[in-house]
C-alpha cells in the first residue's frame, strides 16, 4: 500500500526538499491549496459561497517549535477573521484549526494551545462563526478533545474531528453525540501504528459507518468529511431514518477534490462545506492528500512526467 510510505515521506525533510524542488510541484500543489496569503483566498472565498457553498478555512502548518511561531499562527487566523467580517461573510465561513499549530506539542504545549486558540475561538464568535478543532496523531487526542471541552463552556459551538481509522473513536462519537457537539468524521490520515487503528480500507469504511450512524441517531451536529459516493449515499440514507432535516447535518469535501459533487449536494439543498487551506508551509498537507487517495498520487505524478 502506497499510503503509509506517502505519510512516511510527509515526515521527510529529504523528501521535503526534493518535492517542493521539482518544477511541476507549484502547479500541483495549487489544485489542493489555492494561496498562500489572505489576500490570494478572498476571491476563492468569494466564489465559492456565490455558488452556494460554505467553508472551512485551514491556515497551514505543523511543524511548530516556538513559542513564537504558535503566536505567529494565532495572528494568522486573527487576519483572516477579519477578512471575513469585512466580506460579511462570516455566518458562511468558519475556520479548521490543528493544535499542534498552536504550540501544543511545545513544553507546556496544552495550557499553550489553550491559549492561543481561545482568542481565535472568540474572535470567531464575534462575526457569528465558530471554530473546529482538527484531529492528528492518535497521542495528540487527549488533549485535544480536553481543550475542546474546555472551549465549549463558554462556546459551545465549538466542533472537532473525529477518525474512523482509530479504534477509540466509536467510544468517542457516543460521548460527543450526546453532547450537542459539531462533529466531523473522516476517515484519517495519519500513519497510525495497528495497535491503535484499522490498517484496511474495508474495516475502515465499516468503522465510518458504524460511527456515522451513531452520530445521526444522537444529539449533536453530524458533518460527514467523505469524498466516497458510497458513503456520501449512507450518509443521506441514515439522516432520513434518523428524521434529520438536510440542514441539521452538512457534508464536507476537501477544495480541489469533485468540485462537481459540491455543487450537486448543495443545488440539492445539502449544506455543502468546502475544506479549503492556504500558506506557505503546504507540505505535509499536500503529502497526506496525496495517501488519502490514489488518484490524487497518479494525478502527480502524471503531471511530473508531462512536464518532464
Amino acid at each position: 500500500m502506497l499510503g503509509p510510505v506517502i505519510l512516511a515521506a510527509s515526515r521527510s525533510d529529504r523528501m521535503r526538499r526534493l518535492i517542493s524542488a521539482a518544477p511541476v510541484t507549484k502547479q500541483v500543489v495549487d489544485r489542493f491549496i489555492p494561496g498562500e496569503t489572505v489576500a490570494d483566498i478572498v476571491p476563492i472565498i468569494k466564489d465559492l459561497t456565490a455558488r452556494g457553498l460554505e467553508l472551512t478555512m485551514d491556515v497551514v502548518g505543523e511543524d511548530i517549535t516556538t513559542p513564537e511561531q504558535a503566536t505567529a499562527a494565532r495572528d494568522a487566523y486573527l487576519a483572516l477573521i477579519d477578512h471575513l467580517k469585512d466580506l460579511g461573510l462570516g455566518e458562511r465561513v468558519e475556520m479548521s484549526v490543528k493544535l499542534s499549530m498552536f504550540g501544543q506539542a511545545l513544553e507546556g504545549g496544552h495550557e499553550l494551545a489553550l491559549a492561543n486558540v481561545r482568542p481565535v475561538v472568540e474572535a470567531a464568535a464575534a462575526i457569528g462563526t465558530t471554530v473546529t478543532l482538527d484531529a492528528e496523531d492518535h497521542t495528540t487526542l487527549d488533549s485535544m478533545f480536553a481543550i475542546h471541552e474546555d472551549l465549549r463552556k463558554d462556546f459551545p459551538q465549538t466542533g472537532c474531528v473525529i477518525q474512523a481509522y482509530l479504534f477509540r473513536t466509536e467510544a468517542d462519537a457516543r460521548r460527543l453525540a450526546a453532547s450537542g457537539s459539531r462533529v466531523r468524521l473522516v476517515k484519517g490520515a495519519y500513519k497510525e501504528p495497528a495497535e491503535v487503528a484499522y490498517q484496511q480500507k474495508h474495516e475502515i469504511d465499516k468503522a465510518y459507518v458504524r460511527i456515522l450512524r451513531t452520530l445521526m441517531e444522537g444529539e449533536g451536529y453530524p458533518m460527514v468529511g467523505s469524498h466516497d459516493p458510497r458513503l456520501i449515499a449512507i450518509a443521506q440514507e441514515l439522516a432520513h431514518k434518523a428524521g434529520r432535516k438536510l440542514d441539521e447535518y452538512e457534508f464536507q469535501m476537501l477544495y480541489g477534490i469533485r468540485g462537481e459533487e459540491h455543487l450537486r449536494l448543495a443545488a440539492e439543498g445539502h449544506r455543502m462545506r468546502v475544506y479549503t487551506a492556504y500558506g506557505t508551509d503546504w507540505y505535509g498537507y499536500f503529502m497526506r492528500r496525496l495517501a488519502e487517495k490514489p488518484a490524487n498520487l497518479r494525478f502527480f505524478l502524471r503531471s511530473m512526467v508531462s512536464k518532464g
